[in-house]
């Protein structure tokens, strides 16, 4: 099966210039935690409910802060014809919960979550156990 057959499609997203305020909206308005962020349709990051917090607001920026200031840029994607196992295994690989998705043309055509996975493709118990180790220990935490 290809990732094209499970990924949502028609996915949000927003452009690098626009501001923090704008993507916590959206990310309130469709009850997501993630956005890609595109120059035109050409992926160039992602943006996340804690890139926001972590990066921007503890940090003091004003909410008209721009999305390039929070985002991520270096994002691991899949492109549509690629077979769903192997997707799943480079999502259990690098911990990742949401996967963006090219087309022919490097467009960003989609979005493949844990959740499209579990109800569409099934059989994601090692792929959800991989994705959720902690990636290092970083102490005690909740003392």
């Amino acid at each position: 099966m290809q990732i094209a057959e499970i990924m949502t499609r028609d996915v949000a997203y927003l452009s690098a210039d626009e501001s923090i305020q704008r993507a916590a909206q959206l990310m309130a308005d469709l009850d997501i935690g993630a956005v890609p962020v595109c120059d035109g349709r050409r992926l160039i990051g992602v943006v996340t409910d804690r890139d926001i917090a972590v990066r921007c607001i503890a940090a003091g920026a004003s909410p008209s802060a721009s999305v390039r200031e929070a985002m991520t840029a270096h994002v691991s994607w899949c492109y549509a014809d690629e077979d769903a196992e192997t997707v799943k295994a480079k999502m259990r690989d690098e911990q990742i919960r949401r996967m963006p998705i090219l087309g022919k043309n490097n467009e960003l055509v989609g979005v493949v979550s844990l959740g499209d996975l579990a109800t569409k493709a099934g059989d994601t118990d090692d792929t959800l156990a991989g994705i959720s180790e902690p990636a290092r220990a970083s102490g005690e935490l909740f003392r």
